[in-house]
């Protein structure tokens, strides 16, 4: 087996860098720069993560990532559509696709959409843990710890439908993760432009609210969109990580098909787990599943192909 080279499609790197450590080529990272160009990585969605913030929190963030591009550009550049990514993979550099995690700071101002285009975010998820102005998550709480048995029917609010208007003008790429089952089941009826859930698993195999419904990963599939599967082991299951990524992986293209899965680490969002520390351990993902009836080509769609489709389709 060759070396993959991947896309993941998900991690908190960015918002830990700022927050705790300096920078995002730090060692103390589970996804650092340099170990994720050694790892095969051609690009890193890097998630702007804010729980119940503003505005000027959103662009803090965006400058700290302005920062990086100036002290890393010799290993890092920016995607801002489908070519940039066949450059890094050329110039051997990592390519960065800024994300949001949550757009909770938009509060009643959506029109603010647009500067997020303008600051070079390529996906946003609507929401988090915790209902906002514009949606609600797909977890409940009792006295404080999310109860993962309950899955959650309310849906968007009007300003958050106005929010997915302005995200398709804005050919911004639509993240369901997190976002409760009302919610995805309104943007997925009857939708023809792809959209990704960054990092979600299969409820068959874990049965928790935050993994996807098998209706649900068959509206995904159906509307071109992917799935990118989630290291988090309350996620996976309690077996061997490797194992209980397999088991996802497959039941992912028995109910979707081949082209609906994807790479969504949550690295730097998530305890350590065994075997998969940190992105470090990719290859050994990538043998084991090759090892394990995900054949070379099947291989390359999950670890990048079938979201490069995407990205293509959507930001062109």
């Amino acid at each position: 087996m060759q070396k993959v080279n991947y896309i993941d499609l998900h991690c908190d790197s960015l918002t830990i860098s700022y927050d705790y450590i300096n920078g995002i080529n730090s060692n103390l990272l589970q996804a650092s720069v340099q170990n994720l160009i050694d790892a095969g990585a051609t690009a890193q969605c890097y998630a702007i993560f804010t729980s119940n913030a503003n505005e000027s929190d959103f662009l803090k963030y965006v400058y700290h990532l302005k920062e990086q591009f100036t002290k890393y550009g010799q290993l890092i550049k920016p995607i801002l559509n489908f070519n940039h990514l066949k450059e890094v993979e050329k110039e051997g550099k990592l390519g960065v696709i800024l994300t949001v995690e949550n757009l909770a700071f938009i509060k009643k101002d959506v029109e603010y959409i647009n500067e997020l285009s303008l600051a070079g975010v390529k996906m946003a998820s609507l929401v988090w843990n915790y209902k906002n102005e514009l949606a609600y998550p797909n977890v409940k709480f009792n006295n404080g710890t999310p109860n993962f048995a309950l899955r959650e029917k309310r849906g968007l609010t009007k300003l958050g439908r106005q929010a997915v208007e302005l995200l398709d003008k804005n050919k911004i790429i639509i993240d369901l993760s997190h976002l409760s089952d009302g919610g995805v089941n309104e943007i997925l009826k009857g939708r023809k432009i792809p959209v990704v859930a960054s990092h979600s698993n299969a409820a068959a195999i874990k049965n928790v609210s935050r993994n996807l419904t098998d209706g649900q990963i068959k509206a995904v599939s159906n509307c071109g969109g992917v799935i990118g599967v989630n290291f988090c082991k309350d996620f996976v299951g309690e077996c061997n990580i490797f194992q209980g990524l397999l088991q996802h992986i497959k039941h992912l293209i028995n109910v979707g098909g081949e082209d609906v899965v994807a790479l969504g680490s949550d690295f730097d969002g998530i305890p350590e787990v065994k075997d998969l520390e940190n992105c470090k351990k990719l290859p050994k993902l990538f043998s084991y599943l090759y090892n394990n009836g995900i054949k070379e080509e099947l291989l390359e769609k999950f670890a990048r192909k079938n979201f490069e489709r995407v990205f293509k389709e959507v930001v062109g």
